[in-house]
């Protein structure tokens, strides 16, 4: 089949089922209000504006108390309860809901942390545009750009050259079969040292493709990273 018949489908999963402890705040932070309104919505609300996104869906908590105001919800977009005790058991879940749903499990779908706000639609199409004919997927990440170190007892332990390293955004694009069958095969385990899709994807020997992202598309983690979203998603309005 060509990648590039009309056939071909492209779906956004946000996994949303987590507390978030390191945040500091007293609701799950994906809850937390910045700029006016939930963290998560401004993340749904990025990915509604991709194009090419045929439909999204938000994996809860089966015990999500958060009350959605339908206002600015995009009407492709879902929420589905069945996220699981770890980030990786939600994506699995969530991709189990979407085969359930009758999906194509050669369509692509692109997992995007609801804690990535500040994502660009124009990084994500350029994501989609990039992978789309590729054998195995990839994700947007960033070229590494400050010296690292490793650490032993709260010492420098060494320079680590920092050469062909990158960190690792979201989303990360994969086919929803593929991807389903590559976590399915560390269910059993837990998920243990699974900490992205790609991370899944690694273990059955495949190399997925790195495509450049930004560096405001960084994952919303601790107290001070609530400011500079609010900050940034201010200087943008």
């Amino acid at each position: 089949m060509n990648d590039r018949t009309p056939s071909t489908r492209f779906h956004a999963l946000i996994p949303c089922a987590g507390t978030g402890t390191r945040a500091g705040t007293v609701q799950p932070k994906q809850y937390q209000q910045v700029a006016g309104q939930p963290m998560v919505m401004h993340t749904v609300q990025a990915l509604a504006q991709v194009a090419p996104l045929a439909s999204g869906w938000v994996i809860l908590s089966p015990d999500d108390g958060h009350v959605w105001a339908e206002q600015g919800w995009p009407a492709h977009f879902k929420r589905v309860a069945c996220g699981g005790a770890s980030r990786a058991e939600s994506v699995f879940n969530g991709l189990q809901a979407m085969l359930a749903a009758g999906l194509d499990p050669q369509d692509w779908v692109l997992v995007h942390d609801a804690a990535r706000c500040l994502v660009s639609p124009a990084s994500v199409t350029r994501l989609i545009e990039t992978c789309r004919d590729d054998a195995v997927g990839g994700l947007l990440a960033l070229p590494l750009p400050d010296t690292l170190k490793s650490e032993e007892g709260g010492r420098v332990l060494a320079t680590v050259p920092r050469e062909h390293k990158w960190l690792a955004q979201t989303p990360q694009m994969f086919r929803l079969q593929a991807l389903h069958d590559a976590l399915a095969a560390v269910a059993a385990s837990g998920f243990a040292g699974i900490t992205d899709e790609a991370s899944a994807m690694e273990r059955l020997g495949l190399k997925p493709r790195l495509v450049e992202g930004t560096a405001q598309n960084f994952k919303i983690t601790y107290p001070a990273d609530f400011a500079l979203a609010e900050a940034i998603l201010g200087s943008r309005a």
